[in-house]
């Protein structure tokens, strides 16, 4: 019973803060790293127990790429004197699209024959689809490209049926809200790209 208790406890605290870290990556807000930060501490613990080693070990990820996300946006964040310092919300290069898509399929094949031959996940290709693509989608987070908003699309319905088959009904209920969020974010970083030095928010 106290098991249960604290389960649950620590996926609403984690569904929380998972609504106020989308919303300040939706307004492109620095703030979202260090709240990043906090949801990916509750979710490493959730994902144990749910047996989702991927999303697990993806949670670490987000860890050390929050970290290094902050560092990028307070560096290239700051108020200079030519504007090629700051880090602009901009599009997807055509070469960053083949590397990216390479190491998603290699990040694919890894992921998926770890938890095929060394864990008890139930589910293990599509845990590994959906962490490949949250990899590179965090990544492109960290440089402000726009087009990490349609691969979180394609991650938060996939992952709305992981988590309601097992039972997980409050993270799935945050996948909705991700999925809405999702287009939305599209468009006003869509907008904010528009604007002149619109890509640093404190």
């Amino acid at each position: 019973m106290l098991d249960w208790f604290l389960s649950n406890y620590i996926e609403l605290f984690g569904v929380l803060s998972g609504l106020i870290y989308i919303y300040l990556e939706i307004k492109a807000s620095i703030y979202l790293w260090p709240v990043g930060i906090i949801t990916a501490a509750f979710y490493i613990a959730v994902f144990m127990q749910a047996k989702f080693y991927a999303d697990m070990g993806l949670q670490v990820y987000y860890l050390l790429v929050f970290i290094y996300g902050l560092y990028i946006w307070l560096r290239k964040g700051k108020n200079s004197e030519t504007e090629k310092e700051v880090l602009q919300i901009r599009n997807i290069t055509r070469k960053e699209l083949v590397l990216y898509s390479i190491f998603t399929i290699i990040s694919f094949g890894v992921i998926y024959f770890i938890l095929k031959n060394y864990t008890d996940s139930p589910l293990p290709a599509w845990d590994s689809f959906t962490t490949s693509l949250s990899i590179i989608a965090t990544f492109m987070l960290a440089h402000k490209i726009i087009e990490q908003w349609w691969i979180w699309i394609v991650v938060n319905i996939v992952s709305l049926g992981l988590y309601i088959y097992k039972d997980l009904y409050m993270t799935a209920f945050l996948f909705i809200v991700y999925g809405i969020m999702a287009v939305v974010g599209f468009f006003e970083w869509k907008k904010l790209q528009n604007e002149p030095r619109s890509s640093y928010n404190s």
